[in-house]
């Protein structure tokens, strides 16, 4: 399903999470639980990985990771805050200490000029340390493609935190 190499980012990945005894979570939107599917190729993936979150809506990325709903008014889904909000979320409605979270445009409609297709919001965090952010722009390829970049960027920003 995945390519060798993606495979091998999210072993050393786990592998680093486990040496350290942390636990992640994932908070995905326009991945559709891609980054916790890739994950779980991973033999003993279960060691590290303690569950996923694919809150495609508004209304799911409220109830199941608390990103208030006034957040999603004033910014939208597909931002800087409610990414930050998702992945923290994440951590707070889990028992994992890192989680990756992604919210974008994968298209091929719904882009606006301010937002276009391609635009992904990935947010890692990590308990008790400041969140961090990537802002991706991967312009209007086809959708399956905008996605599959999403959890490579997503998987780069979250070894980071190990």
């Amino acid at each position: 399903m995945f390519s060798q190499e993606l495979r091998a980012r999210a072993e050393t990945l786990l592998a680093a999470a486990r040496a350290k005894d942390l636990k992640i979570a994932t908070a995905e939107s326009c991945t559709g639980g891609l980054i916790a599917g890739l994950l779980t190729e991973i033999p003993g993936s279960s060691d590290a990985l303690n569950r996923g979150f694919v809150t495609y809506s508004n209304q799911a990325k409220e109830e199941m990771l608390g990103v208030p709903g006034a957040m999603l008014r004033q910014h939208g889904a597909v931002s800087e805050t409610v990414a930050r909000a998702m992945a923290e979320g994440a951590i707070r409605n889990s028992t994992a200490q890192l989680s990756i979270a992604v919210t974008g445009i994968a298209g091929p409609g719904g882009g606006t000029d301010e937002k276009p297709v391609g635009l992904v919001h990935i947010a890692a965090a990590r308990a008790g340390e400041a969140t961090l952010h990537r802002e991706c722009r991967f312009g209007e390829i086809c959708r399956s493609e905008i996605r599959l970049a999403t959890v490579v960027a997503a998987l780069e920003l979250l070894q980071s935190l190990v």
